[in-house]
């Protein structure tokens, strides 16, 4: 794997939320160093030298050399960063000792590289599934990455972590049967029902809305239930008054 160039650090003295804020407006940011039978030590340390770590071939993976000012040297791993969520600024790193002898488990990414056949000349969709697997290995045979050539993957067939071009000194930690990449059939669309089979199949209206359109058709106006009762008793007692004016006037 690629080795990174020795960051320096300095040894912190002073600790808290304040001594943090004091320390990133001069420049740094705090960390600590742990780990491979050693003391857990306080540094400040320059956060550009650890985005150029981070941004590297090896990324998080990466092994360098941690020159600790009045301390002997450390090979250290970036083990765990903290960053602003709004400008994504480094706020506070933690640093792991590694012994050259010590196997490691971590995790290395899946680079795809070429255009699926599947996709190329039989219509249909990639899917990149799994983007890292976990290994375990030696500090210096860690793998930058694993290069997946999917020009070949035809329609309907998966790339599985098992066919995975690994070193014999890597042991892979990951279900070898899951599915790294795919290229799976285009879904077709629903066809178009014609406009008198969807209106067919529609549901029939409710009998209060049927009945009201169809009085609506004959000129009449639907008028509420509860008016339509107090209507119609108002016009009996009307007649029956008028008989009664009517007998009286016979007399």
């Amino acid at each position: 794997m690629t080795q990174v160039q020795a960051v320096e650090v300095d040894a912190r003295q002073e600790f808290g939320k304040n001594a943090a804020r004091r320390l990133r407006r001069a420049g740094r940011i705090p960390a600590v160093v742990y780990g491979g039978g050693g003391p857990s030590i306080p540094v400040a340390v320059d956060p550009k030298a650890i985005l150029q770590i981070l941004h590297s071939e090896s990324g998080h993976n990466a092994i360098f050399t941690l020159e600790i000012r009045g301390k002997a040297p450390a090979r250290v791993m970036i083990r765990e960063w903290q960053s602003e969520p709004v400008d994504g600024h480094l706020l506070h790193v933690d640093l792991v000792r590694i012994a050259r002898d010590a196997k490691l488990k971590l995790q290395v990414p899946i680079h795809i590289t070429g255009e699926p056949v599947g996709v190329k000349v039989q219509g249909g969709i990639f899917e990149f599934v799994l983007r890292e697997v976990e290994v375990e290995c030696l500090p210096d045979d860690i793998p930058e990455r694993f290069v997946v050539d999917v020009s070949g993957l035809e329609l309907g067939k998966n790339f599985r972590v098992s066919e995975l071009t690994v070193d014999p000194k890597v042991k892979i930690l990951t279900d070898p049967t899951r599915v790294v990449a795919h290229v799976i059939e285009l879904k077709a669309e629903e066809e178009v029902k014609p406009a008198g089979e969807e209106v067919a199949a529609a549901p029939a209206e409710p009998e209060v809305i049927r009945k009201g359109k169809a009085e609506t058709e004959e000129g009449e106006e639907a008028a509420p239930e509860g008016k339509e009762g107090k209507e119609t008793k108002e016009a009996k007692e009307g007649k029956k008054e008028g008989k009664k004016e009517g007998k009286k006037e016979g007399k």
